[in-house]
């Protein structure tokens, strides 16, 4: 199995930058052999839905935007330090959330990636924009 721990979380300013990491644990880890995954970026606000962010598919890198953050954030995987990161740019006080990774075996459709189910999950790292 895979567990994700994610990290760089903090409280920054109205037009500040972030990067967040989600590192993978475990045993087995099937996105670096003969098994490509769908990786996301989620985050969550206390009474707002669960929104996806980011993703990126490991079969060819792939990557996949909210209109939201759009310009302004970037997705990317480290194969050989197995560790999806999220880098945040220009940041808005509506960015404010829990973000958190998800990662499952298979494709990222374009207009279903957020919506997938995904096996494994982090908890989350907090992220606060302030003005």
């Amino acid at each position: 199995q895979v567990q994700l721990l994610e990290s760089g979380g903090g409280s920054v300013q109205v037009g500040g930058s972030l990067t967040l990491s989600c590192a993978a644990k475990g045993d087995t880890y099937r996105g670096y052999s003969n098994t490509n995954y769908c990786m996301v970026w989620f985050r969550q606000t206390p009474g707002k839905q669960r929104e996806g962010v980011a993703g990126i598919w490991t079969g060819d890198g792939r990557t996949y935007y909210a209109d939201s953050v759009k310009g302004r954030f970037s997705v990317s995987h480290d194969n050989a330090k197995r560790t999806l990161y999220l880098q945040l740019n220009s940041l808005k006080s509506e960015d404010t959330g829990l973000y958190t990774c998800a990662a499952d075996p298979g494709l990222c459709p374009s207009n279903t990636w957020m919506e997938r189910r995904y096996n494994y999950w982090g908890h989350g790292t907090q992220v606060t924009v302030s003005s």
